[in-house]
């Protein structure tokens, strides 16, 4: 059994690791590449190996950079089944509907201001193509097992981070591999810490904040802060959410802060469809997160959910103080664009990022103090506050993820690190080897692993 990692390698996005074992192939994770523009160009690239000669794909959870290749990958002849957990499933639905309708709406905007290069601009896949791919998707539950080919048997167990979210165990004959996939706190919010590491023979983990550690600030403190000295300016705060969990937490903290009395009553908006039908999924799976019925109740009250692009594009325009909060989180697309082009020129409002920016995104510019930011082919000037919530990740930071990493009751004998930049993962490969004594190395894109029963890594 071999694994090629084409993706999430070296980088925190695009990850697709796949298995090959007695002429089968299976998948893990389908997702899109993200940031910097050769990453992003790996998007349009031929898939490394013939999407029909891949039997079936198996998904950790439903975030766009483990999905959304999904209908691309279809479109050019996958054909099996795509097996994920039940709220994956579920996100995955809208997730995917909205990121083809996103890649559609970008390439409309492109060529009406002529602003590509590509005449004409074409969208990286369609409505149709997405609509399509929906029909592959089988769900099972936490701790079933099942085998995508027959070679394989695949168990998910939770891990937090969002709904649904899994660790993948993957046995055979040949030997085991628990891919960690995102790894959630033991101090989120909203979601329930992950359960215990599943024992295998080798461990693909992530390693995100392998170089970092989350401040130890109540966000809901330091949310508040940012929301009253905004209003007292007269402004408006912007909120790039990642549609599934983090819109979710936000919405969640400022209900708790308006029934506490510390902010005021002021316009909020959730402009981002997704993230609209993600939070109608929040009170659906209620037992697979910390909120009761009443605090999912209490997180839509006093909040406008914006549905049209009309109304969507009416928001800022008015300049009145309020809050809005829009996909996506990275401020890479979606509706908190055209918020950025009529807000980040004012220096009374306030532009909130509340989780990880990508190196190459149009986020991790402005919380580096960027002074213009490219939206729609043309330079914005950035005289609005940038702030960010470094209290708020749903991904473990590297003290997090260590431990949790050690709640596995046999240890790995090989360890392979991915979905990091290079100085994250390299510092979570050297702290896993100096503190938890494991063999690890990080896989470069297109590396190929064997996975052998006894089997150990050389690095």
């Amino acid at each position: 059994m071999d694994i090629t990692f084409w993706g999430a390698a070296e980088t925190v996005t695009g990850s697709r690791h796949l298995i090959d074992i007695g002429g089968r192939r299976v998948l893990v994770d389908c997702g899109l590449f993200q940031g910097v523009k050769r990453l992003r160009e790996r998007n349009w690239e031929r898939f490394p190996v013939d999407p029909a000669s891949i039997d079936a794909i198996v998904l950790t959870h439903a975030h766009i950079d483990h999905s959304g290749y999904l209908p691309a990958l279809a479109r050019d002849g996958f054909t099996g089944d795509i097996w994920c957990t039940p709220a994956t499933r579920a996100l995955a639905e809208i997730m995917l509907l909205d990121s083809a309708h996103l890649h559609e709406e970008d390439a409309r905007v492109a060529n009406r201001r002529h602003s590509s290069r590509h005449h004409p601009a074409l969208p990286l896949y369609t409505t149709e193509d997405a609509e399509r791919c929906l029909h592959q998707l089988r769900a099972v539950p936490f701790g079933e097992t099942i085998s995508p080919v027959d070679e394989l048997s695949v168990t998910f167990s939770p891990v937090g981070h969002i709904l649904g979210a899994a660790a993948v165990h993957v046995e055979s004959a040949e030997g085991s591999i628990t891919f960690t996939g995102d790894v959630g706190r033991s101090v989120d919010p909203i979601m329930p810490p992950p359960e215990p590491l599943p024992s295998a023979d080798h461990l693909v983990t992530e390693s995100t904040y392998g170089d970092r550690h989350h401040s130890d600030a109540d966000p809901t403190d330091e949310l508040a802060e940012v929301v009253v000295r905004t209003l007292h300016r007269r402004g408006t705060i912007l909120i790039p959410v990642f549609a599934v969990g983090r819109a979710q937490t936000i919405l969640h903290l400022l209900s708790e802060l308006r029934r506490a009395g510390r902010i005021p009553e002021v316009p909020t908006y959730l402009n981002s469809p997704m993230a609209v039908h993600a939070t109608e999924l929040f009170c659906r799976f209620t037992g697979e997160h910390r909120l009761t019925d009443e605090q999912c109740a209490a997180m839509c009250e006093d909040v406008r959910f914006v549905r049209t692009a009309e109304e969507s594009m009416r928001l800022t325009a008015k300049h009145e103080p309020s809050i809005v909060l829009a996909a996506s989180g990275m401020a890479t697309g979606g509706r908190v664009l055209h918020h950025l082009e009529q807000l980040a020129p004012d220096r009374c409002n306030t532009i909130l990022f509340t989780g990880f920016q990508a190196v190459g995104t149009r986020g991790d510019a402005l919380v580096h103090g960027a002074a213009t930011v490219r939206v729609y082919g043309g330079e914005v000037p950035v005289r609005a506050e940038v702030a960010t919530l470094d209290s708020l990740s749903a991904h473990a930071d590297a003290d997090e993820l260590l431990t949790w990493l050690a709640t596995t009751a046999t240890p790995p004998r090989a360890v392979t690190v991915v979905h990091g930049e290079p100085h994250a993962a390299d510092t979570m490969r050297r702290r896993i080897r100096d503190e938890l004594g494991w063999p690890a190395r990080v896989a470069a894109h297109g590396d190929t692993t064997p996975v052998r029963i006894g089997a150990g890594s050389r690095q």
